[in-house]
C-alpha cells in the first residue's frame, strides 16, 4: 500500500486550477467578474489566439493596494465574504480563489491602483511563483494580463479546441455578462480585430433593451415579448422571443440568477416546457430571463466555475418559469416574427434581381440603381425564355375583352373566365377571390385587424389578406389546426382527462427516490388521468391511464415522468403525450389544404386566429402566417 503524504502547495494549486480554469473562457470569466465586483464602468479585453497566448482585462474599478494585491494571489483570501457566511453571497466571484488558480498554470501579471495611491503596483505570478510588488504606471483601476495559459501543465493544451472555437467561447462569456450588466461598457479586441464594442447604456429598462438590440439583433429586440411574474419572494422578468424565432441549439437562451449568468439544464428544460408545442421538435427559443431572489434562497457555490446554482425550492423556480412563459405566450403568440416576411421578400428579390454576372455578362458593368438592376433582370429573364412567342391577333383580341370585362361597371354582368392562352399549358390556377370589397362597409373594419381582410385564396391552400400597411399570407390548414387543438384543450380542461382503468394493474419498479417523487405527485397525475399508488419499497402500481393515449408503454411513461420529477422538479411528459394526441386529432379534423373557402369563411378564420392563444404557430411549431409590409413590397418594384 502506498504511503500517504501531503502534496506540495504548487501541485495543490495546479489541481485547484483544473476545477476553475478549464479553458481560456473560464479564466476570462473570472477576470471580468472581478472587474464587475470592483464596480468598473468600462472593461476592455484583449485576446490572442483565442486566449491561449494572452488574455488582458483592463477596468476602471476601485483598484487594490499593494498589500491587497499580495493577498489576492494567495489561496483562500477574499474581500467578498465580509460576514464569513456562504449563505449571503452578493458578489460574482471570489477574487482570492480565481487569481491563484490562474497564476498556477500561466504567467499572470496584476497591476492596480487605488484613488488615494500616488502610483500603481504590479505583481507577477509565473507558474505559481510570486514576485514582490513593484511600482508601475496605471491611471485608474486594474489591469490583469494572463499569458502562456497552461504553460505549467502543457498536457492540458492538447484538450483545447481550435482557436476559433475557444474564441467563440470567450465571446459568448462576454456577451452574457454584457447582457447582465448593460450599464457597463465592454470592448473586446481579438488578434487586432474588434469583435465587440458596447458602450455603457443608461440604467433601467431602456438601457437593457438597447444592449439586447446590439447583442441579439434588432429583430429580437423589436419583436420579443416582455414578461414579468412573481411567486412568493422569487421574481421573473425578461424578454421571450416569438416561437417562430427559434434556433437549433440553446446558445441564444440567456439565463441570469441575481445578475449571475448560469447554464442550468433543469432550467433550460423548464424554458422549453414553457414554450410547449409552439416550437418545432429539436428547436429552441431565443430568450433573456432574469430571476431575482434572496441570496439565502440560492447556493452559488456548488460549482467551481459558478456556472450552476442550487435552489432552496427548485420546484417553485421551475413552476414560475413554466407558468410565466405559458401565460405570456398565451397572450402574445398570435404574433409572427418579421423573419417570415423578410424571407419571402428575399425569395421574391432573388427571382427578380438575378446575380450581376448573369445579368450583364463578363466584363460589363451593371446599371447604377434599383431600376437598372430590375431592367437587366427582366431582360435576362426574356433571354432565358425563348418559348415565349409574340401573341397572335386572336390572343390580343381575347386579352382586350378580358381587360374590358375586368373594368366593367358594377351593374354589368360578371366577367367570364379570363383567357389563359398567353400563359401556356402550365397555367397556374387563378386565385379564388374572397368577395367584391369595393362597396363592402365591413371591409374597412376587417382591414384594421392584425391579419386584415381576406382578398383571395391561392391554390385552395393559402389565404391572402390586405391590411392597412401591407398584406398577410395565411396557411389555412395550419391555422385551423391550431384553433381546433386549443378548443380541445379547453374542453379537456373543463371536464378533466378521461381515464381508462387497466384490466391488469401494472407494477413498475423504480429507484426509491423516483417512486417517492411519483407518490408525492399523485394528485397532479390523477387530474391528467394517470392513477398511481405506492406498492412497497421502490415500486408503484399503475391502475389507470389517460384514455386518449390508447395502449402506451406504461412502464416507460411512468419512468420518464419520475425522472423529470426528480431531475427537473416537475414533469411535462404526460401533458406532452396528451397534447401530441390532441395535435394528431385536430390535424385530421381541421380544414384541409385543397378545400375552397368563400370570403366569409376566410374572414371568420382570420378573426378566430386573432382571438385564439398560440395561433401564430401550428401544432407542429411551424408559423401559420407571414406578413409583408407595403414598404417591402414597394422596394421590390423600385418605388422606395
Amino acid at each position: 500500500m502506498a504511503t500517504l503524504r501531503q502534496l506540495p502547495d504548487r501541485l495543490i494549486n495546479q489541481i485547484a486550477a483544473g476545477e476553475v480554469v478549464e479553458r481560456p473562457a473560464s479564466a476570462l470569466k473570472e477576470l471580468v467578474e472581478n472587474a464587475l465586483d470592483a464596480e468598473a464602468q468600462q472593461i476592455n479585453i484583449t485576446l490572442r489566439r483565442g486566449g491561449v497566448d494572452e488574455i488582458t482585462v483592463v477596468d476602471d474599478g476601485c483598484g487594490m493596494s499593494a498589500d491587497d494585491m499580495m493577498l489576492a494571489v494567495q489561496r483562500h483570501a477574499t474581500s467578498k465574504l465580509p460576514d464569513d457566511s456562504l449563505d449571503h453571497i452578493n458578489s460574482l466571484g471570489f477574487r482570492g480563489e480565481a487569481l491563484p488558480s490562474i497564476g498556477a498554470v500561466s504567467c499572470l501579471s496584476l497591476t492596480s491602483i487605488t484613488t488615494d495611491s500616488a502610483h500603481a503596483w504590479r505583481i507577477v505570478v509565473d507558474g505559481g511563483r510570486m514576485s514582490n510588488p513593484k511600482p508601475a504606471a496605471l491611471a485608474k483601476g486594474s489591469m490583469i494580463s494572463v499569458t502562456q495559459l497552461f504553460k505549467a501543465v502543457p498536457a492540458r493544451l492538447k484538450f483545447l479546441k481550435t482557436e476559433r472555437t475557444e474564441l467563440g467561447q470567450c465571446l459568448d462569456i462576454v456577451r452574457r455578462l454584457a447582457l447582465a450588466w448593460p450599464s457597463v461598457g465592454f470592448h473586446l479586441n481579438a488578434d487586432d480585430r474588434v469583435l465587440l464594442d458596447l458602450p455603457a447604456c443608461l440604467p433601467g429598462q431602456g438601457g437593457l433593451q438597447a444592449r439586447i438590440g446590439t447583442i441579439m439583433g434588432q429583430t429580437f429586440a423589436s419583436e420579443a415579448m416582455e414578461l414579468g411574474a412573481v411567486r412568493d419572494d422569487i421574481s421573473l422578468r425578461g424578454f421571450a422571443g416569438l416561437p417562430t424565432l427559434n434556433r437549433p441549439t440553446t446558445a441564444n437562451i440567456f439565463l441570469f440568477v441575481n445578475g449571475r449568468p448560469i447554464r442550468d439544464k433543469a432550467l433550460l428544460g423548464a424554458i422549453r416546457s414553457g414554450y410547449g408545442d409552439t416550437l418545432p421538435r429539436g428547436r429552441h427559443p431565443m430568450a433573456i430571463l432574469f430571476l431575482q431572489m434572496p441570496a439565502s434562497s440560492v447556493d452559488v457555490n456548488v460549482h467551481p466555475a459558478k456556472a450552476e446554482v442550487r435552489f432552496k425550492d427548485a420546484a417553485a423556480v421551475r413552476s414560475l418559469l413554466v407558468g410565466g412563459l405559458r401565460a405570456r405566450l398565451r397572450d402574445g403568440s398570435i404574433q409572427a416574427t418579421g423573419g417570415g416576411g423578410q424571407a419571402a421578400i428575399g425569395k421574391f428579390s432573388n427571382a427578380l434581381l438575378c446575380e450581376p454576372d448573369r445579368v450583364t455578362g463578363a466584363g460589363e458593368t451593371s446599371g447604377s440603381g434599383e431600376m437598372d438592376r430590375l431592367g437587366n433582370a427582366v431582360l435576362s429573364n426574356e433571354r432565358r425564355r425563348p418559348f415565349l412567342t409574340q401573341p397572335s391577333s386572336g390572343q390580343l383580341s381575347s386579352a382586350r375583352e378580358s381587360a374590358k370585362s375586368f373594368y366593367q361597371p358594377d351593374n354589368a354582368q360578371p366577367a367570364s373566365t379570363p383567357n389563359t392562352a398567353l400563359l401556356g399549358d402550365d397555367a397556374v390556377p387563378a386565385a379564388r377571390p374572397a368577395f367584391d370589397a369595393r362597396h363592402n362597409e365591413s371591409d374597412r373594419v376587417h382591414r384594421k385587424h392584425l391579419l386584415g381582410a381576406a382578398r383571395a385564396q391561392l391554390h385552395k391552400t393559402y389565404i391572402v389578406a390586405e391590411t392597412e400597411d401591407g398584406l398577410t399570407i395565411i396557411d389555412q390548414h395550419a391555422a385551423h389546426e391550431r384553433l381546433v387543438m386549443e378548443r380541445m384543450k379547453i374542453a379537456l380542461a373543463e371536464k378533466e382527462v378521461a381515464s381508462q382503468t387497466l384490466l391488469l394493474p401494472e407494477v413498475v419498479s423504480l429507484a426509491d427516490h423516483y417512486a417517492a417523487a411519483l407518490v408525492d405527485a399523485t394528485e397532479m397525475l390523477e387530474s391528467m388521468g394517470l392513477t398511481v399508488e405506492t406498492f412497497g419499497t421502490g415500486a408503484v402500481v399503475v391502475r389507470a391511464i389517460p384514455a386518449l393515449l390508447g395502449t402506451p408503454d406504461v412502464k416507460q411513461l411512468v419512468t420518464d415522468i419520475a425522472e423529470e420529477l426528480v431531475e427537473l422538479g416537475g414533469s411535462t411528459s404526460l401533458e406532452d403525450r396528451i397534447n401530441h394526441v390532441l395535435a394528431t386529432v385536430s390535424c385530421h379534423g381541421s380544414v384541409r389544404a385543397g378545400r375552397s373557402l368563400n370570403g366569409a369563411e376566410m374572414n371568420a378564420l382570420l378573426r378566430d386566429m386573432e382571438a385564439t392563444p398560440r395561433s401564430g404557430q401550428c401544432n407542429h411549431g411551424r408559423p401559420t402566417w407571414v406578413a409583408l409590409s407595403l414598404a417591402d413590397i414597394e422596394r421590390l418594384f423600385g418605388r422606395s
